[in-house]
């Protein structure tokens, strides 16, 4: 996140972080962008970037960057925003999680409409692009789940 904060400063842009005090506490806090923000909890954190952001997209990362993907996708089928969500899929890093989305539809856990949430390419000027044409549906996860159900 450093590297991207640096370069997006480096081009006059503009970054807020969010981070819980106790991450500061271990000076892992990033200085040099625009706006810091310190939160109490990791809870609050997200809250506040699902708020300030127009949309989500998760770069190669580690546990917290999926669960952190998961979590505002979940809330996006949910109906809970209505904000685009992406993977770019640099180096194919998330190929294997694209083809688990894949398998979990196959297996009907994951609706094809909950699946179509996920906007994916491996360019990020053509994943913005994506971002800019996006329009939000709403999932019915009702329907769909009595359908697969049978009724």
């Amino acid at each position: 996140m450093g590297a991207i904060a640096s370069a997006v400063m480096a081009a006059n842009g503009e970054v807020i972080g969010i981070i819980p005090e106790w991450l500061v506490k271990k000076e892992v806090a990033y200085q040099g962008i625009t706006d810091l923000r310190v939160v109490d909890s990791m809870h609050e954190r997200k809250a506040l970037m699902a708020e300030l952001s127009d949309g989500f997209i998760a770069l190669p990362g580690g546990f917290g960057t999926i669960e952190e993907f998961f979590e505002v996708l979940t809330w996006s089928q949910l109906g809970i925003h209505k904000k685009p969500c992406g993977l770019l899929n640099i180096g194919h890093y998330f190929d294997s999680a694209i083809e688990f989305m894949d398998h979990a539809v196959e297996e009907q856990f994951i609706s094809p409409d909950s699946r179509a949430l996920v906007i994916i390419d491996d360019d990020p000027a053509l994943l913005i692009k994506k971002f800019l044409e996006y329009r939000p549906h709403m999932v019915d996860k009702a329907a769909w789940a009595l359908q697969f159900l049978g009724r």
